[in-house]
């Protein structure tokens, strides 16, 4: 792998556990070290930090504290 590639991995923890988990990837990076701003989109997706990921958590949460606000209404009652 390249050593500029290796370092952008070694200061990056989580891209590096990406690689790690998703081993194609020294592939792709030995090869052709400009992939690292694919290999960062990537990573973004498999940790679900896009941002309709994002968004849709928000919801999910959104709709959990309605349902637990309905649950304590219903209990009041």
């Amino acid at each position: 792998m390249d050593e500029a590639s290796y370092r952008y991995l070694a200061q990056n923890p989580r891209l590096a556990m990406f690689v790690r988990y998703n081993p194609e990837w020294y592939r792709y990076l030995s090869r052709e070290p400009n992939r690292i701003q694919e290999l960062e989109k990537e990573a973004k997706k498999f940790y679900g930090r896009t941002f309709p990921q994002r968004v849709n958590k928000i919801n999910h949460h959104v709709q959990m504290v309605g349902m637990l606000m309905q649950f304590a209404g219903a209990m009041k009652d």
